[in-house]
């Protein structure tokens, strides 16, 4: 049967509450795999597994759990090696990078900051620091609207003047909270975010930083910004270009 990785931790972690269920109906057994100076936190894979709520909860309990007692690397919901010698080779085979992980992250977790703007909001922003739109859109007013020609260009001038601040904003995100973090990972790009940003905090910070994420909302009132953790540090196990953690068979889905 092949083996459901949680997460990576060091030997020395405190044993996990007896009895812990992980993903699956009924939940399977949560066990430890030893290697060296390392540990895998796993269990037996279920039969079809998907990415359903109570899986995905049940996932996250186990972190939460493990996570409790001392520094875990979490392992995306759905990582799956062949088997436990799979685990415990890659352990073997990447203990010092483990090593290195485990103590970037100490007392550390993840917050992911999405940001988009408010549409109507945004329109009255760019309207206020343009002169050029404002003259434009006073002149279509008083010729009665303007000819389909130039209500086309008005459109076009202010959907460009849209686009250009979205990397403006996209930036502000990242330079207001960056200071407040010990690292940064920018998430994959997707329609209707201007900003997807992992952030990387001391817990002993994380009010701080939720205060500056607030003060960003107050000073721009055009964007929504949301903020969700505090996570797991899902984006920072594998620093720079990615390597896969474990050899998965199988990735049913995401939770960072």
């Amino acid at each position: 049967m092949s083996t459901y990785v949680y997460g990576i931790t060091a030997d020395a972690h405190p044993a996990l509450p007896e009895g812990l269920g992980g993903v699956g109906d009924p939940p399977m057994q949560v066990r430890i795999l030893r290697e060296g100076e390392l540990a895998a936190i796993v269990s037996d894979t279920p039969e079809n597994l998907r990415p359903k709520r109570r899986d995905l909860l049940a996932h996250q309990n186990v972190l939460a759990e493990a996570g409790a007692e001392g520094c875990v690397l979490p392992m995306r919901f759905g990582s799956v090696a062949p088997d436990d010698s799979s685990v415990t080779g890659v352990l073997a085979e990447r203990v010092e990078h483990y090593k290195e992980r485990l103590r970037a992250l100490d007392n550390k977790v993840e917050y992911n900051v999405k940001a988009s703007h408010i549409e109507e909001a945004v329109l009255h922003q760019v309207m206020a620091d343009s002169p050029e739109l404002r003259g434009l859109a006073e002149a279509n007013r008083q010729a009665g609207g303007g000819t389909y020609e130039q209500k086309l260009q008005l459109g076009e001038m202010v959907a460009a003047a849209v686009k250009s601040r979205e990397a403006v904003d996209g930036a502000e995100v990242r330079r207001a909270l960056e200071p407040l973090a010990a690292d940064v990972e920018a998430g994959p790009e997707s329609t209707g975010w201007l900003a997807n940003v992992s952030f990387l905090v001391d817990r002993d910070s994380a009010a701080r930083f939720l205060d500056a994420a607030e003060a960003l909302r107050e000073s721009l009132p055009h964007l929504e910004v949301r903020v969700n953790g505090p996570l797991p540090p899902y984006s920072f196990v594998e620093p720079g270009p990615a390597k896969p953690a474990v050899p998965a068979t199988e990735d049913a889905s995401s939770t960072g």
